[in-house]
């Protein structure tokens, strides 16, 4: 990973509690709020310039752009929910753009995991009775937000480790 170990420091502690929240709410309700996109773009908007060089932190704005555009033609195809799609392009910025590869392949292994482990755990009643209100339980579509939140937060922790 090419994030400076500093930077992913700077932006855990902000980042970290927005991707659970995202993943929660996405298992519990299947929405994405647009109150945690905006915090994560509010977070990269303060931190960013603290955390990276001016310049990478200007350029990676463009980052936002390009995923949002990819995820609106995605969300019109059916491919995935405009929360999904708002979300990724809010943490966008946070990938440099050397990183880009390495954090598609995190996302499909995390995805597969959190795939596996949320259809696994539903069927286990000690689960779903802590959390039996949850639309995910009985919805056929999956919730990405656990997965996404999932590749956001696994991303800064193994930047900030150094890898």
């Amino acid at each position: 990973m090419l994030l400076p170990a500093s930077a992913a420091w700077w932006f855990l502690p902000f980042v970290a509690p927005i991707c659970i929240w995202v993943a929660w709410n996405d298992m519990a309700f299947m929405k994405i709020p647009n109150k945690a996109v905006m915090a994560l773009v509010f977070v990269y908007l303060i931190v960013g310039p603290i955390a990276l060089s001016v310049e990478v932190w200007l350029w990676n704005w463009l980052h936002l752009v390009v995923v949002l555009a990819v995820g609106f033609v995605m969300n019109m195809a059916g491919g995935l929910g405009a929360g999904d799609a708002k979300f990724a392009a809010a943490a966008a910025p946070f990938v440099m753009p050397q990183d880009g590869g390495a954090v598609l392949f995190l996302f499909a292994a995390i995805t597969l995991a959190a795939f596996v482990t949320h259809r696994g755990a539903k069927h286990l009643s000690p689960v779903r009775k802590l959390v039996p209100h949850w639309a995910s339980w009985t919805n056929k579509k999956f919730p990405l937000g656990l997965a996404l939140g999932g590749t956001l937060l696994f991303y800064l922790a193994l930047s900030a480790a150094g890898f």
